[in-house]
């Protein structure tokens, strides 16, 4: 909950700008009733994958899309395993890497 607590407004059309999203996906681990109570109760629709079902729930389309941008920063050995101490300093390694992920891509 204090993820959720914590995003900021979502940008979009001309107007009052949202408070929070419209829905939110999450995987098997939060299949619980008070998460997804606790998620109602802030207004956002939860699409939480249920234990015990067969995969296919759709979830996998926006999963892969995580799974690609870590698998991704993680050509960079420097951020596969952290070693820096400091947060400021593992952060500008990230944005470094992700700024050197797009030129790549724009290059192509």
């Amino acid at each position: 909950m204090p993820l959720i607590q914590a995003i900021p407004p979502v940008r979009g059309r001309v107007g009052r700008p949202r408070r929070r999203p419209d829905s939110l996906y999450a995987d098997r681990g939060y299949d619980h009733d008070k998460y997804r109570r606790k998620v109602w109760k802030k207004g956002i629709k939860p699409l939480i994958a249920r234990r015990g079902t067969a995969h296919g729930s759709g979830l996998g389309v926006h999963r892969y899309v995580v799974e690609r941008t870590i698998g991704l920063l993680h050509w960079f050995r420097r951020l596969r395993i952290r070693w820096e101490i400091r947060d400021d300093i593992h952060e500008a390694f990230m944005t470094l890497a992700a700024a050197i992920i797009y030129w790549r891509r724009l290059v192509r």
